[in-house]
C-alpha cells in the first residue's frame, strides 16, 4: 500500500501518527540532539569518542518518549472505553507503576499510583486507568500536580460519585543530589465526592493495605 500525506502509520508505543507527524518528530529529535551535543562539549567531554558519538541522538529519542504524554489526550483515552453500568461500589486499581520526570531538575521520580472511583452510571475499561496515569506522568511534572490531574480527569470525564488517587514515589533529585536521603518516599493524595467522607476514605485506605487472597 502506498503512503499518502494523510496515511496513518502505527508507532511502536501503540499510538498513531501521520506522515507529517513522523517528520515533525524527526526534526525535534535532530534539534534536541544538537543541543545535547553542545552540553556534552560544555561538560568537557569528547563528543567524537566511540561511547558518546551517538549519545545526543539517544538522549533526544529518550526524552521524546519520556514526554510523549504531551501528545496524548487522557480524557479521550477514558471516553474510548466508557460503558453504561449500574454498579455503584468502589472500583480500585492499585500498584500502578509510575515513571515521571521532575520538572525542577529533570531527574526521574518513580513509584506506584493507587486509583479508585465510585461509578455513577458509567464504568471504564480497567486498562484505561493505567493509561491515563502514563499520559500525565510522561510529562515534566511535580508529584502533587500529577495526583490532581489524574483525579480531575476521571472526575470530569466519568462524572463518578467520587475519585481517590494516592501516589507513593521516590525522587532521584532527593536520592542522588540535594539532601541525599536514600529511603525517603513522597506520598500525595487527592479526593473528590464520596471519598471526602471519612468512612469511604477509610475503606479505600484499608483496601489498599489489605492482601486479598
Amino acid at each position: 500500500m502506498e503512503e499518502t500525506e494523510k496515511e496513518q502509520v502505527a508507532l511502536g508505543n501503540g499510538q498513531m501518527s501521520d506522515k507529517n507527524g513522523t517528520q515533525r518528530d524527526t526534526q525535534v529529535i535532530d534539534s534536541i540532539a544538537a543541543r545535547y551535543k553542545g552540553i556534552l562539549e560544555d561538560l568537557g567531554e569528547d563528543v567524537n569518542r566511540e561511547g558518546l558519538e551517538r549519545t545526543p541522538m539517544r538522549v533526544a529519542k529518550s526524552l521524546l518518549f519520556l514526554t510523549e504524554g504531551y501528545q496524548l489526550n487522557p480524557a479521550e483515552i477514558l471516553r474510548s472505553a466508557m460503558f453504561k453500568e449500574n454498579h455503584k461500589h468502589m472500583v480500585i486499581i492499585k500498584d500502578i507503576e509510575v515513571y515521571s520526570m521532575c520538572e525542577h531538575h529533570m531527574l526521574p521520580f518513580f513509584g506506584k499510583a493507587h486509583v479508585a472511583y465510585i461509578p455513577n452510571g458509567y464504568i471504564v475499561g480497567l486498562s484505561k486507568i493505567p493509561r491515563i496515569v502514563d499520559a500525565f506522568a510522561r510529562r515534566l511534572q511535580v508529584q502533587e500536580r500529577l495526583t490532581d490531574q489524574i483525579k480531575d480527569c476521571i472526575q470530569d470525564t466519568l462524572n463518578p460519585l467520587g475519585v481517590a488517587v494516592v501516589i507513593e514515589a521516590k525522587h532521584l533529585c532527593m536520592l542522588m543530589r540535594g539532601i541525599q536521603k536514600q529511603n525517603s518516599v513522597a506520598t500525595t493524595s487527592s479526593f473528590t465526592g464520596e471519598f471526602l467522607k471519612d468512612s469511604t476514605r477509610s475503606e479505600f485506605i484499608n483496601l489498599l493495605s489489605s492482601k486479598i487472597s
